[in-house]
């Protein structure tokens, strides 16, 4: 199947790097917020990072999104962020992606190892 195939899988690059850190500075963000929203007396923590947490997600979102349009991300990638669980769903996804492939081309219509994030997106099985 040619990689311009509508129904072709994509390809991790330098934008899925940046879509893997924001996940998980989005998961630190949202963990402070459930930190200070369990804890009482931290008003003023629970809004600051709630206001974090809301922005955060929506860029996020959007580059994820933008990642999956550039076929450097799976859309399932999305459809994970988009859970309830929000970030946690993300960061999951991610590892899933790198550790297993799932989502992603094959080894076969990869190069290999991605130069940027030095991680091996291949199918392991």
């Amino acid at each position: 199947m040619a990689p311009s195939s509508p129904f072709a899988k994509p390809v991790p690059g330098p934008l899925f790097v940046w879509v893997k850190r924001l996940s998980w500075l989005e998961l630190a963000i949202f963990s402070a917020l459930i930190l200070f929203w369990l804890l009482p007396g931290f008003d003023t923590e629970t809004m600051l990072f709630g206001w974090a947490h809301g922005l955060g997600f929506v860029i996020l979102c959007v580059v994820i999104w933008v990642a999956a349009v550039k076929r450097e991300a799976p859309y399932t990638l999305l459809a994970a962020t988009l859970t309830p669980v929000g970030p946690v769903g993300s960061v999951i996804g991610i590892e899933l992606i790198e550790r297993k492939g799932w989502g992603i081309a094959d080894s076969a219509s990869t190069s290999g190892n991605h130069p940027q994030s030095g991680t091996d997106y291949r199918s392991t099985g």
